[in-house]
């Protein structure tokens, strides 16, 4: 009986510790990658901002079982993409709230495995006849994800979705920009 209470003890601080040391870790998080894509930044942008799309090159949607609700309008601020998948995808909504030449702001609510509110943000500089795209997540950390970020490594998970998505988005964009007229491959200024 005297062990068992000694291992009960024992399990009981590990948790609290645990615990403590979660509450301790930073309460945003932020995950970034660029990449340059030899495309202009109008051409990416149309790319990115047509949400039926991602299933070209975004590597959430790529391999995954969903179903895809898409709602607003066809491409820019409002479109909005919708889905409810297996385990691995999730569910949530996916929205774009601002578009510039520069920046594009989506707001990423997920509603499967877990609540959580995040922005999605895509920014856009002109190199020449190419294009540095960041893609970029961040948020709020909840106590769950303080918890989980101890066991996870949150920015080589998503860091390596987002060079996925790079890899096939440069695909996809420079095949688009080498059928352009010479004058539209460059990127705007």
């Amino acid at each position: 009986m005297t062990i068992a209470l000694i291992i009960l003890a024992v399990v009981a601080a590990a948790v609290i510790g645990l615990l403590i040391y979660a509450s301790m870790q930073p309460d945003t998080f932020r995950v970034e990658r660029s990449a340059i894509i030899h495309a202009p930044r109008e051409k990416i942008i149309g790319i990115v901002t047509d949400l039926r799309r991602g299933v070209e090159w975004s590597p959430f949607e790529k391999g995954l079982t969903m179903k895809k609700t898409f709602s607003g309008p066809a491409t820019g601020v409002g479109s909005a993409l919708e889905w409810d998948g297996d385990k691995q995808s999730g569910a949530g909504k996916f929205t774009i709230a601002a578009v510039t030449p520069s920046k594009i702001t989506f707001n990423l609510d997920m509603t499967k495995p877990m609540k959580a509110n995040h922005i999605v943000e895509y920014t856009f500089e002109p190199q020449g006849d190419a294009t540095r795209m960041t893609w970029s997540i961040h948020g709020r950390a909840n106590m769950m994800s303080k918890v989980m970020g101890l066991f996870m490594n949150v920015d080589k998970m998503c860091g390596d979705q987002f060079e996925k998505g790079f890899k096939d988005l440069k695909i996809v964009a420079e095949r688009e920009a080498e059928s352009l007229p010479d004058g539209s491959r460059t990127a705007a200024a």
